[in-house]
């Protein structure tokens, strides 16, 4: 059996006038994603891909370059899309994804629905497993669609119960059938 790895992202830098989708990762982050591309775990892995936002393909880039593989990037593997209100403050914005999870069939303030969300994301990974020849597959996106495809898999509602507690989670799932293993669990120590 072979295993998907969905991976977020971890730390950003935070920059208010730069677009969100072109946020880089912090040095923080940088250090916890090499340390979890040394993980034996992910010795098996034959494909890396991304979603085409700066901080994940940077992502995959440290794993992949530890694993001596490619990139792939999807646009359907992006975060919701969030466009409607650009950057909101930390307060702010958690009040936000909590109405998003918490009304997945209505449009926060013009985001996209989440209920929307969660399809693209689990049509754009189905269509990558349909794709993948072998071995363990890596995804690098984010943790909003992470948790709406998790919540797919898993037969679970939609609920913000189920989102990690800080960037920078992965959760696993048996391939071709993408049955989760496990909930989301961090890719190593916070600095």
């Amino acid at each position: 059996m072979s295993t998907l790895y969905f991976i977020t992202h971890p730390e950003v830098v935070v920059d208010p006038a730069t677009p969100i989708e072109r946020w880089h990762l912090s040095a923080s982050g940088i250090d916890r994603m090499r340390t979890f591309s040394r993980s034996p775990m992910l010795a098996g892995v034959r494909a890396v891909l991304s979603s085409r936002e700066t901080k994940a393909i940077e992502a995959a880039g440290i794993l992949s370059g530890a694993l001596g593989l490619g990139v792939g990037v999807s646009d359907r593997l992006g975060e919701n899309d969030r466009s409607a209100t650009g950057f909101l403050p930390p307060p702010e914005f958690e009040q936000a994804a909590d109405a998003f999870f918490a009304q997945p069939d209505m449009s926060f303030r013009g985001w996209e629905r989440a209920v929307d969300a969660q399809a693209r994301v689990r049509k754009a990974v189905a269509q990558i497993v349909s794709e993948h020849v072998g071995g363990d597959l890596a995804i690098v996106a984010h943790g909003a669609v992470g948790t709406l495809l998790f919540c797919a898999l898993s037969g679970n509602p939609i609920s913000r119960s189920f989102d990690q507690p800080f960037q920078g989670h992965f959760w696993q799932a048996t391939l071709p059938n993408l049955v989760p293993d496990h909930a989301w669990q961090p890719i190593a120590p916070r600095n």
